[in-house]
């Protein structure tokens, strides 16, 4: 089993460690600062081999080139985005090798947040970067609403057991929105209850599963009626496609 491991960064950031599970092999996911990164691998004598990114914002990517000076590792991340020191560009494929220490790694387009954005997928195990959050989605930036649905749309068909790990700690602030739309939805007061425990013991809300997800994440759930009345109601117009429902849907979230 991976050993994952959140590095806090900036205000609420997330920069994902995964060591292998027979060594001291690490792979770094979105270093959008060097220093905690650095701190952790020393600590723990952990061989960095790898950084995966999975856009291009700053959060993101800033503490790639003192990473790479210090440790001389390959750089991986989308071909359509400007990635600093990329080393692999990379488009979707159900095999990635790192090396004989991981098992080849699923790179997922998830195109709206950004419009080149990847995920990559393991060990049924999701580093979804900023398209998928707890109980939320990313914002709209270069990309489409449209783009991101189907994107999402995607990661529900992975297996339900699948955990998610995000890049950024939203979901309280997720969570009362979700009520807000769904105010019924016995799963959502449930999972506020739950969060609230972890974050009051200064412990992560990350990972999710995929299964609380369906339940409780709006941005999953345009297929439902009550998430439907609701979105219909804030736009004050009926609403015949999902793809109708999440559009208005963010459009809410990013005035809420």
């Amino acid at each position: 089993m991976l050993n994952i491991q959140a590095v806090p960064a900036f205000n609420d950031n997330y920069i994902w460690l995964i060591q292998s599970p027979n060594s001291q092999h690490t792979i770094i996911v979105d270093p959008g600062e060097a220093k905690p990164v650095i701190r952790r691998l020393s600590e723990q004598h952990l061989k960095p081999v790898a950084i995966l990114i999975t856009h291009q914002c700053h959060d993101h990517v800033d503490g790639i080139n003192t990473l790479i000076e210090r440790y001389d590792i390959p750089v991986y991340g989308p071909d359509k985005e400007n990635i600093p020191c990329l080393t692999h560009p990379l488009v979707a494929t159900k095999r990635l090798t790192i090396n004989d220490h991981f098992t080849p790694i699923e790179v997922i387009d998830t195109p709206g947040h950004t419009a080149g954005h990847i995920v990559f997928y393991l060990d049924n195990v999701l580093f979804s970067g900023d398209t998928l959050f707890g109980a939320g989605c990313g914002r709209i930036h270069n990309g489409t609403a449209e783009q991101l649905f189907y994107s999402l749309q995607q990661l529900a068909d992975l297996p339900p057991q699948t955990k998610i790990y995000c890049a950024h700690e939203y979901t309280e602030a997720n969570l009362v929105f979700a009520q807000t739309v769904e105010p019924n939805n016995i799963d959502i007061q449930q999972r506020i209850k739950d969060t609230l425990i972890l974050r009051q013991r200064n412990l992560p809300s990350i990972p999710s599963t995929l299964t609380l997800e369906l339940a409780t994440n709006p941005f999953l759930r345009c297929d439902q009626k009550e998430v439907i009345q609701a979105v219909q109601s804030f736009s004050g117009r009926t609403l015949i496609t999902a793809v109708e429902v999440f559009t208005e849907l963010r459009k809410w979230k990013d005035q809420f």
